[in-house]
């Protein structure tokens, strides 16, 4: 009976050509959902009918940045990885999102990010030039890496045996790298503690849907 009175809870995910799902945000969201064995369904949305779909349920878009509380190490790690892989992430993984959508959302993205970054999505994909850029992160992500396993000796999360909000931030970000472009996921998970995070929230992804 105690199950028949909870509320249904509804993801609300983007749409994509490989009928997965891709988006980091909603992968974090995802993950928390099921280590905590929340029931929940998904319901996809292309890019166009997002802000449609939030007005009609009345509720505003607001800012992604958050003001959570968060551990030393977690906040520490998040805000590095951010600065570190953001601008590899933005070159490697923006333009080829745009090729796992469809043709509707396409158009949408590209008006979008174009607009954003100054040129078309095609420009950014310069192999040699993201190359250097993903050379040019390399002692930061050994960094990250080293600092991602600080407590291994307690267990394969950041603070030892249990996860917290930033393992699911840097599992959701490389499941969804691996979802647009393997070669980028394969790019983070040469290091030990990329790695070890990823495979140890692998079993909190088995449920897409």
């Amino acid at each position: 009976m105690a199950n028949e009175m909870q509320p249904e809870i509804i993801l609300y995910d983007l749409a994509c050509i490989k009928n997965i799902c891709f988006s980091p945000v909603v992968w974090k969201i995802r993950l928390m959902l099921n280590y905590k064995g929340i029931p929940y369904k998904t319901i996809f949305l292309e890019f166009p009918d997002i802000e449609p779909t939030l007005k009609e349920l009345g509720l505003d878009s607001h800012d992604s940045s958050s003001g959570s509380p968060s551990y030393t190490l977690g906040r520490e790690i998040e805000t590095k990885a951010r600065g570190a892989v953001g601008p590899a992430f933005r070159i490697s993984v923006t333009p080829r999102e745009n090729l796992i959508l469809s043709p509707r959302a396409q158009e949408y993205f590209r008006a979008k990010n174009e607009a954003r970054m100054g040129c078309k999505l095609e420009d950014l994909i310069d192999p040699e030039k993201e190359e250097k850029t993903w050379q040019g992160i390399a002692d930061k992500m050994q960094e990250l890496s080293d600092l991602m396993l600080t407590n291994r000796d307690e267990g394969p999360f950041l603070l030892g045996e249990k996860p917290s909000y930033t393992d699911f931030f840097i599992a959701a970000s490389l499941q969804s790298a691996r979802t647009i472009d393997d070669g980028i996921f394969q790019r983070c998970a040469v290091y030990p503690g990329f790695k070890a995070i990823y495979e140890a929230c692998v079993p909190w992804m088995e449920k897409k849907d």
